[in-house]
């Protein structure tokens, strides 16, 4: 695929704090992957930050010596046009929405999280109708372009492209690159001499193996884990698993998993930050501003440290590999939000999973998966309905798919599903022009 003008990329959501991640990404991989323009994209409500962290990529690119060329733009159209690669990584509705995701379910004694459960429904029902816009810019723009993808609900938001798109799609996520790392250190190698076998669906993945040297660890690794603290990821509490659960699935779980496998534990730990601190929303906003106070520093120049507070560590790894992995035609091994076709026998074929893939210039072949076995089986179906309706929901402007999805969901109480759908509905209807038309 090698494009002899140089790469055009666009990055929608390209005033996010997270884009001097993907910006030390390109960097580091100028020698193999030849970015000449890359477009940092966003809506008039965050101009002010697509000026300010436009203003720190520009700075690295020219600290770094490479030719990279940094446009700054609202116009998205502009920004995808002839791209080769288009990245999303935006938030429909900003931070306050966010909250607003975390918030309304603790009203309802329920988990409030941004990508599970029901506030992960609300938010990829307001990003659902943006993701399909962008894909038909798109097809008519840039129709041999990929879409490589990590807005939120990750797995969602790709599945819903795929189905409803023919652009090319791949969605990522930095937590099995996160597990990855933390079974290295369980093990005490490095990270790029492991191979983990991962499975399920995005923030519902769980690691089968790790292969070190032709040799699966994945026992020793569940035994380690259960006798030590070993770090995840930034935004979810750090609660022992336990030796009987972790021996029980006999795999490594995500952090993600805490939601379902230590309810109670997490929604308590949930409402006393929200009566204390703030939402991990309202932690994340303040942690922003700072950033962006950081940011505004001409004499930075490269990626600041203070960023991997934020959560979304090892991002520029996971997307600038892949695009790299894509146009070299490498060939070489990622964890990817890809179509299943078959791969896990137990789900739809044109459902998107989580899994350990072969990446080059055809994009994702996702590895051969033995049938899962009962400990994960149900629940993995369980959210894989939920998704499926949610999708229909965001698609269609569907409000008993929305209903059922909530009603199916392990994370929701049932009896509290009409008013908890109603207040997400209502809160959030300036960003559902879907539901708006049905109602």
């Amino acid at each position: 695929m090698p494009v002899e003008r140089g790469l055009k990329i666009a990055t929608i959501g390209g005033g996010s704090s997270y884009t001097p991640e993907i910006i030390e990404g390109f960097i580091k991989r100028y020698a193999e992957l030849p970015v000449k323009d890359l477009y940092l994209v966003d809506i008039e409500a965050g101009k002010w930050k697509l000026e300010i962290v436009g203003q720190l990529a520009r700075r690295m690119v020219k600290e770094a010596g490479v030719d990279i060329n940094i446009h700054l733009t609202l116009d998205r159209r502009e920004a995808i046009k002839d791209a080769d690669f288009v990245t999303t990584q935006f938030r429909v509705g900003l931070l306050e929405a966010r909250i607003r995701d975390e918030k309304i379910p603790l009203r309802y004694n329920c988990i409030g999280q941004k990508t599970t459960g029901a506030g992960g429904m609300a938010k990829a029902l307001r990003t659902i109708p943006v993701i399909l816009d962008i894909a038909k810019d798109m097809a008519e723009l840039a129709p041999d372009a990929w879409l490589i993808n990590f807005t939120n609900p990750s797995g969602i938001i790709t599945e819903a492209v795929s189905k409803y798109t023919d652009i090319k799609v791949l969605g990522l996520c930095n937590v099995p690159i996160v597990m990855e790392k933390m079974t290295a250190e369980i093990l005490e190698t490095a990270a790029d001499k492991l191979r983990m076998d991962f499975v399920g669906l995005n923030h519902l993945v769980w690691g089968r193996a790790a292969y070190l040297n032709g040799e699966n660890k994945i026992n020793e690794v569940i035994t380690k884990l259960a006798s030590g603290n070993f770090r995840g990821v930034k935004n979810i509490p750090d609660y022992e698993w336990g030796t009987d659960l972790l021996n029980s699935v006999g795999m490594l779980p995500c952090p993600y998993h805490r939601y379902y496998y230590l309810t109670d534990l997490m929604l308590k730990e949930e409402i006393k930050a929200a009566r204390n601190e703030g939402t991990r929303g309202e932690v994340v906003k303040k942690l922003e501003a700072s950033l962006f106070e950081l940011y505004k520093n001409e004499d930075l120049k490269v990626k600041p440290k203070e960023l991997e507070e934020r959560g979304g560590q090892y991002y520029s790894d996971a997307a600038c590999d892949l695009i790299s992995a894509i146009y070299n035609d490498k060939g070489t091994i990622h964890y990817v939000n890809v179509k299943n076709n078959g791969t896990v026998n137990c789900l739809p074929n044109d459902s998107v999973i989580e899994r350990t893939s072969y990446v080059g210039k055809n994009g994702a072949t996702p590895l051969n998966s033995d049938p899962l076995p009962s400990q994960i089986k149900g629940l993995l179906q369980v959210v894989n309905e939920y998704e499926t309706l949610t999708i229909e929901a965001g698609v269609h402007g569907d409000y008993n798919a929305a209903f059922q999805a909530l009603t199916i969901h392990p994370l929701v109480e049932s009896s509290i599903v009409k008013d908890l759908l109603a207040d997400i509905i209502s809160e959030n209807i300036d960003y559902l022009p879907q539901f708006k038309v049905n109602n």
